[in-house]
């Protein structure tokens, strides 16, 4: 696409058939975040706390993109729904009937609120004026593309957290852009691109000089969405995870009131998997207007707001899930269950704040900088954690080099903890094609190999403090009983579906690495693989884990 914005379009006719489908976004509809921008820039607070709901359609190919980026420099929390409308002519009619009595397409108020039935996303509740929409058009949510990872998108130029426009590309059209027009025709768009389905990738960028686009007169770089640890799900649905596995990144619908709830705070920079990917108009549309037209719409309306005011989601009058308070609480917090007197997970603290022995497998920690995941209880006051966040694009060849400068970087107190290991651990070998599962579970058998069976590593006074890689019987322990730091799939992977080395080789040439979640290997998903130690992939490298004893400072 030219960087120009599109020229209105006409309606193209297939078989008499007039195919309207538009979005008007509504970015920050939920006004109470705006209300606490206004206060921070009028107490002089310079931090700038924001997001931008990005809405790409394309009404020929049906591709519709709905996620939330964090252009701010502070976390938010996110909530997105969704209202459909739909009327029908006949050519010999002379006025549009709607699908669901009572409402008009130019009032998007009243347009019918998407809602789900209990347990599953993908069938409107029957007993919902919204059920009438599933003969006609089809909401397909959530991303997942065979051997694809997260798809790339273009950062919003629009950094002004007053600013309530979304960033609308192809034929979205932002609410206010397009001046609430519902005619499908006018322009509203405020953001780069057609609205096809991967427009953007890796290594793109785009000159926003003039500005051509609302927002900053830069060149902005692309940017990867988060993946999504899974697909999106109802409250009932999410109420059955474990603890563990409540936070993460996904949506979770409140089926009571259609908003759907990003299941983590959302970072600085970052970027929420697809709510929505396309929404399509099914074959029952043509026999229900055989010769004539018909509009279809879908409005999309947001709140964004910091976690520390996610109770306005809950003050809003509206009959919410019976669970949603306790979400929320722990999105805020970052974790589902009580750990002990420990500081949440995303709050940096001292070495000093922790104690580590209340701390449960698995549990996350911020230290000095960094963030952790917390492995085991080793006894004698020692404790095993690993960097939660992968060091990407890294060879295996270059090992020592960066666990060696990621050690070195380490805050001084935390350095002070840390426990010696062997200089030279004996790995032993194993070769991916003696590689063979145990019944009924996801790791191998080591019986046949010894080394590696036996290479666990423990504190080892004749060798030096230092991070270390994992060895495969380290994850084997971490891994084969639930209650364990790395029990499920979703636990294994590094932060945004990143894949990381082992210590110990798969033969010649090669290392075992714990795989990332991918749709081509559904059997291997965060599971043991074999990778050449030359590769290098932005999407996984090394996680420097340590031995510490606060009791040795």
């Amino acid at each position: 696409m030219t960087p120009e914005k599109k020229k209105q379009r006409r309606l193209r006719n297939l078989a008499l058939l007039s195919l309207l489908l538009l979005a008007v976004g509504g970015t920050f509809a939920f006004q109470a975040f705006n209300q606490r921008a206004i206060n921070d820039r009028l107490n002089e607070v310079d931090i700038n706390v924001g997001g931008r709901v990005h809405d790409y359609y394309n009404r020929d190919t049906e591709n519709k993109d709905v996620f939330v980026e964090n252009y701010g420099e502070r976390p938010i929390m996110a909530r997105i729904r969704l209202s459909e409308f739909l009327e029908t002519r006949q050519r010999n009619e002379a006025n549009f009937t709607p699908l669901v009595a009572g409402t008009s397409r130019d009032d998007v108020e009243n347009w019918t609120t998407w809602i789900p039935s209990a347990g599953n996303i993908n069938d409107r509740e029957n007993s919902n004026a919204s059920n009438a929409f599933d003969q006609y058009a089809t909401l397909i949510f959530g991303w997942e593309r065979s051997g694809q990872d997260a798809p790339w998108y273009m950062p919003t130029f629009n950094h002004d957290n007053l600013d309530l426009r979304t960033a609308a590309a192809g034929h979205a059209r932002d609410w206010i852009e397009g001046n609430g027009a519902t005619d499908a025709v006018t322009d509203g768009a405020t953001h780069p691109g057609d609205g096809i389905d991967a427009y953007w990738s890796a290594g793109g960028s785009f000159d926003n000089s003039g500005p051509i686009w609302p927002g900053e007169e830069v060149t902005n770089q692309t940017a990867q969405n988060l993946q999504q640890d899974r697909a999106p799900m109802t409250m009932n649905q999410w109420s059955n995870l474990p603890n563990e596995d409540k936070i993460g990144n996904f949506w979770v619908v409140d089926h009571n009131t259609g908003w759907a709830y990003w299941a983590n705070r959302l970072d600085s920079e970052q970027a929420s998997s697809y709510l929505l990917d396309a929404a399509e108009m099914t074959a029952a549309i043509e026999d229900k207007v055989f010769n004539g037209f018909y509009y279809y719409g879908i409005h999309v309306e947001s709140g964004l707001v910091s976690p520390d005011q996610h109770e306005e989601f809950l003050n809003d009058g509206e009959q919410h899930h019976p669970e949603l308070e306790e979400f929320l609480r722990g999105i805020q917090n970052g974790v589902m269950y009580d750990d002990g007197p420990n500081p949440l997970p995303n709050e940096d603290s001292a070495p000093a704040a922790f104690d580590f022995s209340t701390m449960r497998p698995g549990r996350i920690f911020t230290m000095a900088g960094e963030q952790y995941r917390y492995l085991e209880n080793m006894g004698s006051g020692n404790h095993m954690i690993i960097r939660n966040e992968t060091i990407g694009n890294r060879p295996f060849t270059m090992h020592n080099t960066v666990l060696t400068g990621w050690y070195d970087n380490l805050d001084a107190e935390v350095q002070a903890m840390v426990q010696p290991v062997s200089d030279d651990f004996i790995t032993g070998n194993l070769p991916r094609e003696d590689f063979q599962f145990a019944p009924g579970v996801w790791y191998p058998i080591l019986d046949s190999f010894p080394e590696v069976r036996d290479d666990n590593t423990q504190v080892d006074i004749t060798g030096s403090p230092r991070a270390f890689s994992l060895s495969m019987a380290d994850m084997i322990r971490l891994s084969s009983q639930p209650g364990q730091a790395f029990h499920n799939q979703m636990q294994r992977v590094g932060v945004g579906n990143t894949w990381w080395w082992l210590r110990t080789p798969s033969g010649s040439g090669n290392a075992w690495e714990i795989f990332n979640r991918r749709s081509d290997f559904p059997n291997a998903w965060s599971h043991f693989h074999s990778r050449s130690i030359n590769s290098v992939d932005v999407l996984g490298g090394f996680r420097p884990a340590l031995i510490i004893n606060p009791s040795a400072t």
